[in-house]
């Protein structure tokens, strides 16, 4: 238990969480809408710091970052908890874990010590993942500063639903980002997500404009956000106030926590897609479907960069494609 950062001390013991665009306003004892930043006594804490649920070894490409040191080891932590209420969550047995019943079941693992297991990995980057790492700001923080001093990169995967102040100090030891871009109607996020779209859309934004590395993921739900129009719209977006070098993946979606009954994204939902958004971003990638996904020159169309289920080979020439030279988008080194 640490006290959180970004809060407002109201009257009667009050708190009013300002982290996350929720602005949860919190009665003592009481927790907040991610399920583990709790008002203790007056006081918000966070129930999750140094209390990771999953600590595993990843490629990077698994994230998926695809252009940020292809080929290298993230050491991957998270806790449980989410601010969103996603019915097709991947993660759910951890995201919308009790933490009550859950927390005291993991090891405290502090900031110095995630570091250090990082480097007995032999990995080069930390990578908060899995659940919602916006939620473990604390941890996360603490950790990638620490990370950054030893030179090791810090990467996070995150539904982007977190304020600009907060987010702007994280810019400061972050490296890259992959932001999950759920869909492009707010109607979604307000029915699916129990969000809104544009705190996403500005969170892309204060990423691109910090410098941060950048890759958006959608993950493609059939009946919910395949509307071809919405994708066509969500690319040109994309391109047009964040660079046509952002790299996309939509992602397959597979039946999970609410949404056991309905079937795969088909492949030719999938193919479709990919097809809208190459006229509109130079890299775009279906995940989830096994194959390749390989990385081509927008220049020349060269495989630089192969990715198959059993090997992986990275063609580039400091960066630029080895046939004729273009320079490809992303984090080398």
């Amino acid at each position: 238990m640490k006290e959180a950062l970004y809060c407002e001390k109201l009257k009667n013991n009050l708190v009013k969480c300002e982290l996350c665009p929720r602005f949860c306003t919190i009665k003592p004892g009481n927790l907040g809408l991610c399920g583990v930043r709790q008002n203790n006594k007056g006081k918000l804490v966070s129930l999750v710091y140094a209390r990771p649920c999953a600590m595993h070894v990843d490629p990077i490409e698994k994230k998926p970052l695809y252009h940020f040191m292809p080929g290298a080891r993230a050491f991957s932590i998270a806790t449980i908890g989410c601010n969103f209420f996603c019915s097709f969550c991947q993660n759910w047995q951890i995201s919308k874990a009790d933490a009550d019943d859950m927390i005291n079941r993991y090891e405290e693992v502090m900031p110095e010590k995630a570091i250090e297991l990082c480097n007995e990995n032999k990995c080069n980057i930390m990578s908060y993942t899995y659940t919602e790492p916006t939620i473990f700001y604390e941890y996360m923080l603490d950790m990638a500063k620490l990370a950054r001093k030893e030179g090791i990169k810090n990467t996070i995967v995150s539904n982007g639903y977190i304020n600009e102040e907060p987010l702007r100090e994280l810019c400061k030891v972050l490296d890259g980002a992959n932001i999950d871009l759920k869909a492009f109607t707010n109607d979604f996020y307000t029915k699916v997500c129990k969000g809104t779209l544009e705190p996403v859309k500005n969170t892309l934004k204060i990423l691109k404009e910090e410098g941060v590395w950048l890759e958006v993921t959608n993950l493609v739900v059939p009946g919910l956000n395949d509307d071809f129009k919405k994708i066509e719209e969500m690319c040109k977006w994309i391109s047009e106030e964040l660079g046509r070098n952002v790299p996309i993946h939509f992602s397959r979606f597979h039946p999970d926590y609410k949404m056991t009954d309905v079937e795969p994204t088909s492949l030719k939902t999938l193919e479709k897609a990919k097809e809208i958004a190459q006229k509109y971003l130079d890299y775009v990638y279906l995940g989830n479907i096994g194959g390749e996904s390989n990385t081509l020159c927008p220049k020349c169309k060269a495989v630089v960069i192969r990715r198959a289920l059993f090997g992986f080979e990275n063609r580039t020439k400091q960066g630029k494609c080895p046939k004729c030279s273009h320079k490809i988008a992303g984090v080398w080194e």
